[in-house]
């Protein structure tokens, strides 16, 4: 066909270029066409005969066909009316092959994902129970093994959903069951430290009792928690080793006090999530703010002993935990993060006790608070903390405790000083003296041979201040005991606390019981004589001290006591202090003087007020004469003490005098008024040459009033002529006589011959009185003068 299409297409083309081409190409086509059917037909007339046998055939065949039908029909209704109950037998046996079929998968199923659900019915028990960390385990097992063999199921999707829930779920449970456990051991972290304090302490004691058993000394290298128990604690753990009957009392930790599963659960858990360095950090950061809470102190802790023991009870209790914590965990906590917090807390404590150790005024309450603090240095020492600052810081608050023995000591001392009646101790038997010889160190060999009834010489201040003072040491010694320090140390430790007493607190005492107004002169020269036996007591006192150290007289280096010079000092004062009283009780008798300083006759008789001045000094004087004096040594300070205040009373009273004719308030002084004021001195040289206080040799009492002696001399005799030519002279008569003094006393005399003058101009003595007076003023002055230009 192609090929004729071919043909037709080139005939087609050789017909384009001639004319009625379409209308020849058209003629040849049909004359093509008719070809072709004649072709056709021949063809059809060749088999149509056989065309017609085969209908004929396929008639026959229909007709057998319509009969095979009948018969097949026939066969099929009789077949399917015998099978209907083989096809209803059939459909039941195949149904039951697909539902034993499907059972059979459900049960492989089920099998398959059971594992599952009872991993996670058992993963809601723990939940519901609070095995935490269980549950974790069992959730890895979910995930990890038995969810991916049934993941295709929804159920198992819901699972996979919730299992990030529920560990968050865990997380939050147990942050909270850590926090509970934070604030528990808070609660009870001052019950913890208390107990393991009684612990160390009850540990020190069982040492010290065993040692003392055994005959050994308890040293500190033997201690297991280093130490010296206080004199009160080794009584009592003594009184515990006698009660056998009593049961001990059990002994508890840290873990039968506090439940620490929270925060072992914890840990195990945030470390199964693979979260733990979230959790170490939060319990650190906790535990940092708890340990900066423990340390604050109350206002008023410095008030009790409680205050303090429950503050050292929080803060053991805090360590103890954090201990516990850093040996049962690994990596929670570590020795560098505790000695962290223990260097922090170190430096806040050490400050606390510095603030409020410097309110504490009670002594008891500072040596309690000492106690204190070496018990808990050593019960952390015991958990492997540094304490040595603390030990440091002891000898600070141990300087301050000597500053409350001081105090306490002070009114002890003037209690003693007030109720004292400075009158020498009568002792009536030999019961009486021993009773103050074993209070007192006091020896005299020429007492021990008088009879009873006898005087000791000091008051009874004296042997109640020295058992006061070794009072101090015991209580001094109570406090340098458990510091760690060798018994050398100590002993000087307690020499230079004796020294503070005895140079500060004694001697302040002593110097305002001497200047207390009411203390006459008796009592002042008793004072004088209980400060020499206090003085003498004083290597007693060193001896004293050496003992109850048990240190060796060899080999001892120590600073000695200053008592020689405070009792000094105080004798000193005490001496100063008569002559002080003496001066201002003879100045209150002149006060009392009332001169007529222009009478122109004296009286004939000494005036009123110097005769009681002078019976006063007489009787004074007599009774330091009369003062006890068992040794040699105590009439030598008696003598000399009465001789040094006779003769400075007798100085002050001469120059008390000469001051009254020289005041400038007195204007004029008649003769009359000098000879009866000469009658006064008079009785006041009589009074130093009768020999008042023995032990003066010759007239040197009397010397006292030499210089107003010669100055009278020189105007009752008038002997100006010997006086101007004499001056400057070692010889002169009238030595001690200065031109100024005279001079002014001659001046008051002139005013009075002024006032005179009226009548004198008729007397010509008196005229003649007084141009000599005024040559004699006009030569003083120029005496007067040339010793100030001299000058």
């Amino acid at each position: 066909m192609s090929s004729w299409l071919r043909s037709l297409q080139k005939k087609i083309s050789v017909y384009d270029d001639q004319p009625n081409a379409h209308q020849r190409f058209m003629e040849k086509l049909d004359a093509r066409i008719r070809n072709h059917d004649r072709e056709i037909e021949k063809m059809c007339n060749f088999h149509h005969q056989g065309f017609v046998d085969a209908i004929t055939e396929l008639l026959k065949v229909r007709a057998d066909a319509g009969k095979l039908k009948v018969q097949v029909t026939d066969t099929n209704r009789r077949l399917q009316e015998a099978g209907k109950e083989v096809i209803a037998q059939t459909e039941d046996s195949i149904r039951c092959r697909i539902q034993q079929r499907n059972i059979a998968t459900v049960v492989d199923k089920l099998q398959l994902c059971l594992p599952a659900l009872e991993m996670y019915s058992k993963l809601k028990e723990q939940m519901d129970v609070k095995r935490y960390y269980s549950a974790l385990k069992t959730m890895e097992q979910l995930e990890n093994i038995y969810l991916p063999k049934v993941g295709q199921y929804r159920f198992c999707q819901i699972m996979i959903e919730n299992l990030p829930k529920l560990r968050e779920e865990i997380k939050d449970i147990s942050m909270s069951d850590l926090k509970d456990f934070l604030e528990s051991i808070r609660k009870h972290s001052d019950r913890i430290g208390e107990t393991a304090m009684k612990q160390a302490l009850q540990q020190k004691t069982f040492h010290i009792a065993l040692h003392k058993q055994t005959g050994m000394n308890y040293k500190k290298s033997a201690c297991v928690v280093n130490g010296i128990v206080p004199e009160d604690d080794h009584r009592r753990s003594e009184q515990n080793a006698d009660e056998d009957g009593e049961p001990e009392e059990e002994v508890l930790t840290a873990q039968d006090l506090v439940d620490f599963s929270p925060v072992y659960r914890c840990l195990h858990i945030y470390s199964v999530l693979g979260d733990k360095e979230t959790f170490e950090n939060y319990y650190r950061k906790q535990r940092r703010k708890q340990a900066r809470l423990v340390l604050q102190p109350q206002s008023n802790m410095h008030e009790t002993v409680e205050g303090y023991r429950k503050y050292f009870s929080q803060i053991v209790g805090f360590f103890v935990v954090e201990d516990h914590i850093l040996h049962v965990t690994q990596g929670l906590v570590t020795r560098a993060f505790t000695d962290e917090l223990w260097n922090m807390a170190l430096a806040k404590i050490i400050a606390v006790l510095r603030t409020h150790s410097s309110y504490c005024t009670d002594p008891d309450l500072v040596l309690e608070l000492k106690n204190l603090i070496v018990v808990f240095a050593d019960t952390v020492q015991g958990y492997g903390f540094l304490v040595n600052r603390l030990f440091d810081l002891l000898f600070e608050i141990r300087d301050q405790y000597n500053e409350t023995l001081l105090k306490k000591w002070t009114g002890l001392f003037r209690e003693i000083f007030e109720t004292d009646n400075y009158s020498p101790i009568p002792i009536a038997n030999e019961d009486e003296l021993r009773t103050v010889i074993s209070k007192f160190p006091f020896q005299d060999s020429e007492l021990d041979k008088q009879t009873f009834p006898k005087k000791l010489p000091m008051s009874q201040s004296v042997p109640q201040i020295y058992m006061q003072v070794k009072e101090f040491i015991y209580a001094s010694l109570k406090f340098s005991e458990s510091l760690h320090r060798s018994s050398t140390e100590i002993d000087d430790m307690l020499r230079k606390s004796t020294n503070l007493l005895l140079t500060r607190t004694l001697s302040g005492c002593l110097q305002n019981l001497i200047k207390k107004p009411h203390i006459g002169l008796t009592e002042l020269v008793q004072i004088i004589i209980n400060t020499t036996h206090l003085e003498q007591a004083c290597k007693y006192l060193e001896d004293f001290i050496t003992n109850i150290t048990n240190i060796s007289t060899e080999t001892v280096h120590t600073t000695r006591l200053y008592g020689l010079s405070t009792f000094k000092d105080a004798r000193h004062a005490a001496e100063g202090e008569i002559y002080t009283k003496l001066n201002q009780k003879i100045d209150e008798f002149i006060q009392l003087a009332d001169y007529d300083w222009t009478m122109s006759e004296p009286d004939g008789r000494a005036s009123g007020y110097l005769m009681d001045l002078i019976n006063f000094l007489r009787s004074t004087f007599q009774v330091f004469t009369h003062l006890p004096s068992n040794t040699n040594d105590h009439a030598a300070m008696s003598g000399k003490v009465a001789q040094t205040a006779c003769m400075s009373a007798c100085k002050h009273l001469s120059t008390s005098l000469t001051q009254m004719l020289l005041d400038c308030e007195l204007k004029q002084i008649s003769m009359g008024a000098i000879q009866q004021f000469n009658l006064d001195v008079i009785q006041c040289e009589l009074f130093a040459s009768s020999d008042p206080v023995p032990g003066f040799q010759g007239d040197t009492l009397q010397l006292a009033f030499i210089d107003l002696r010669q100055l009278l001399d020189l105007f009752m005799v008038w002997d100006w002529s010997t006086y101007l030519a004499d001056y400057g002279q070692p010889t002169s008569k009238y030595l001690r006589v200065n031109p100024s003094t005279a001079l002014t006393l001659l001046e008051k005399m002139k005013d009075t011959s002024k006032k005179n003058q009226l009548f004198a101009q008729f007397r010509k003595n008196d005229r003649d009185k007084q141009r000599l007076i005024e040559t004699v003023v006009k030569q003083l002055r120029s005496l007067v003068n040339g010793m100030s230009h001299h000058t």
